[in-house]
């Protein structure tokens, strides 16, 4: 009997969980595993749109690690410093500036979000890209207009394949290139 009853109650979530599962997937109305959009809130407000956009300040300068490192790296409180001991800062700003100049005077980091996400098995090496002259943006979007980043791409296996697959990139296709 109880058999019977597990049976039914299966047939019953494939016969109506399963079609609005398929349908959901295919209308993208549900994302499994992707982050596109995501967009945390970081303890202190940054804005990309100011520092990469209205003063130009090359990515690199900040994300130190991305010539020889895996990671992009999150820019220490020593590079905030270089500029906000001494720049001036609009007013609104200042209570953030202080913030971010307390930690520093105290030795305490900026506990930052991560906003793109991969999932663990994965491996992607800035520095690769980098070197083969790819701009943050082919992965980031425009992050030189975004006044607080959010993930641009869904960095899918699909989307970073196609990439790679492009001949003008001649990128290596091998699994080992991103996976552990």
């Amino acid at each position: 009997m109880l058999k019977k009853v597990i049976g039914a109650v299966v047939a019953l979530v494939l016969l109506v969980g399963l079609p609005s599962f398929i349908y959901a997937l295919t209308n993208n109305k549900l994302s499994i595993g992707y982050n596109k959009g995501y967009m945390p809130e970081q303890p202190i407000p940054y804005s990309h749109e100011l520092h990469a956009g209205q003063l130009k300040i090359d990515c690199k300068y900040c994300h130190t690690a991305t010539e020889v490192s895996r990671h992009a790296s999150v820019p220490s409180l020593n590079i905030c410093m270089n500029c906000h001991l001494n720049v001036n800062v609009r007013e609104e700003a200042r209570p953030q500036i202080e913030k971010l100049q307390q930690a520093y005077m105290n030795n305490e980091p900026i506990k930052w979000e991560k906003v793109h996400l991969l999932p663990d098995h994965v491996k992607f090496n800035h520095a690769a890209h980098v070197r083969a002259d790819k701009q943050c943006q082919e992965c980031h979007g425009p992050i030189e207009k975004m006044p607080i980043v959010y993930q641009h791409s869904d960095l899918s296996m699909g989307w970073c394949v196609n990439c790679h697959r492009k001949p003008e990139n001649n990128a290596p296709v091998g699994c080992d290139t991103c996976h552990y």
